[in-house]
């Protein structure tokens, strides 16, 4: 209790001493623009001190951990999402109107749909990255991996207490959560109604305001459907950007529900209920799109740098050598998407 007390008095001295510096700023004399820039960097010294104090011991939920940055995210996206246009459209629509309305009808549910490596991940981390000062590191950012956590079908009443508890828990504490479900599709039936309380258009419950909160899905189902209608797509001659989402997301609804598997959102209540803000195709990568991963990879990881050398085309070709594509005969679509160009850029970077 005494830790506390003294903590407590070191963020109320740091935030008074803070408040100190910001206010004589206007009245000083001459010297006014030289104690400006004094004042100026003291404070960013002690806003920096005081908020790493805060985060020790407070709940990093506040405006200054929550940024909330959907023109970073946009530019982000711009820049480091390829061949996914029907995401980066909704996905920033989105996410702008929920993290920017005071009031949300009910919380934020994304789910993405896609095989291997299209950027279901990598989309999750960059929206967190642009909403949360710490981005996957915040402690209001939960990842949980389906495969990891819920193994066994027979164990189901004991996790369904345990997802209750943990969503319950952790909403308490920051009204602003993000949850991510890795592998959605592999969760026992039934499993993920758990949260239907917390996605539906209640105020509160038990005290408890779950509307700002944000959960993504992330699954493999409908994978094969997406790929196949990317691929009649293509054979129709029609471009690749003139694929609609109501039409996709139609086959994504359709195909989760009567998944064989049964899991997941198979005869999901988050389905019928239609609780699920958005179900997000991503669609199968083509070889330009694997090109810019391929680019992106090889400048991440210091094999060049694009303001002294411009990378050589065979390195492209030598790392799409060395990447599986379909169908037979036509190549078109990565059999991994971009998941595996890493360890491919370095096997032939040091071949």
């Amino acid at each position: 209790m005494k830790r506390r007390i003294i903590n407590r008095k070191k963020q109320v001295t740091l935030f008074l001493l803070l408040l100190f510096l910001v206010s004589p700023v206007n009245c000083l004399g001459p010297f006014s623009n030289f104690y400006k820039e004094v004042a100026g960097a003291v404070t960013g010294f002690v806003a920096s001190v005081y908020y790493s104090v805060k985060s020790k011991f407070g709940s990093e939920c506040d405006h200054y951990w929550i940024t909330k940055n959907t023109t970073g995210l946009q530019s982000v996206l711009d820049k480091k999402l390829y061949g996914q246009h029907l995401v980066l459209q909704a996905v920033v629509s989105h996410v702008k109107a929920h993290v920017h309305n005071s009031n949300p009808p009910k919380a934020l549910v994304l789910s993405f749909h896609g095989g291997t490596g299209t950027g279901k991940n990598h989309v999750s981390r960059i929206i967190a990255e642009n909403v949360y000062k710490k981005g996957m590191k915040s402690k209001h950012v939960h990842l949980i991996s389906a495969t990891k956590e819920f193994p066994h079908s027979e164990m189901i009443h004991f996790y369904k207490n345990q997802l209750r508890n943990w969503i319950e828990t952790n909403v308490s504490l920051c009204k602003h959560s993000m949850f991510i479900f890795d592998e959605m599709d592999k969760m026992p039936a039934g499993l993920l109604d758990t949260i239907k309380p917390y996605i539906d258009y209640y105020e509160e419950l038990g005290g408890v305001n779950y509307r700002h909160a944000i959960f993504i899905f992330l699954s493999n189902a409908a994978g094969t459907d997406i790929i196949n209608y990317s691929y009649k797509h293509w054979m129709s001659g029609e471009p690749r950007s003139n694929i609609k989402l109501k039409k996709i997301e139609a086959i994504i609804t359709k195909s989760s529900v009567n998944a064989e598997s049964q899991s997941g959102l198979w005869h999901s209540e988050l389905i019928s209920k239609h609780l699920v803000t958005a179900f997000l195709p991503f669609l199968p990568l083509e070889k330009t799109h694997v090109r810019e991963c391929i680019k992106d990879t090889l400048v991440s990881r210091g094999y060049y740098n694009l303001s002294q050398h411009k990378i050589p085309e065979e390195i492209i070709l030598e790392v799409l050598d060395e990447l599986t594509f379909f169908p037979e005969g036509e190549e078109l679509f990565s059999v991994t998407g971009c998941k595996r160009v890493a360890e491919k850029v370095d096997y032939v970077m040091t071949s």
